[in-house]
């Protein structure tokens, strides 16, 4: 919920600094913020898989699991569906360098994550490589959608220069 609040209240400032939307800079911000409270938060009870403290990343998958495993309710669909309106927010700014750089920092930020969760252990979760695949998928398939629903708007209301969702 904070990040929502966040993010409503950061919007105006970010959409002017992005030179884009105030939607557009509140999915930005929320999706980052929600991002971070789901896999950075500390849980309950710990994880088993910090044996004595150490660092430890479960890298049995790295790249894809099975389709049927992305078709259930489960971690690796969540990871995916998570980084999603990341890349729709991304995927409709304007200016090629301010997008550039979020993008470059949106790949980076799995990476981060997973670090994270080795590094930190008194927050009781497991770094999983497979989670860095997910996650990028997720922001892959938002970008395609965000550039895909901008390329729209743009030219349905041609001479806005892709100014409309101000």
């Amino acid at each position: 919920m904070l990040s929502l609040v966040l993010a409503l209240v950061l919007c105006g400032w970010v959409a002017r600094r992005l030179g884009t939307g105030r939607v557009v800079a509140w999915l930005l911000i929320a999706s980052i913020g929600v991002i971070l409270a789901a896999t950075l938060a500390p849980r309950p009870f710990g994880v088993e898989s910090h044996p004595s403290g150490s660092m430890t990343c479960d890298l049995s998958r790295i790249g894809p699991a099975s389709l049927a495993t992305y078709l259930r309710f489960n971690d690796p669909a969540l990871n995916i569906v998570l980084f999603i309106p990341l890349g729709v927010a991304l995927g409709q700014l304007d200016r090629r360098q301010h997008r550039n750089q979020l993008v470059a920092a949106a790949v980076m930020l799995p990476v981060g994550i997973e670090l994270t969760q080795a590094l930190v252990v008194p927050l009781g979760r497991a770094c999983q490589g497979g989670d860095v695949f997910d996650n990028l998928t997720g922001l892959f398939v938002g970008l395609v959608i965000g550039a895909a629903f901008h390329h729209g708007m743009r030219s349905v209301a041609p001479g806005t220069g892709g100014q409309s969702g101000r």
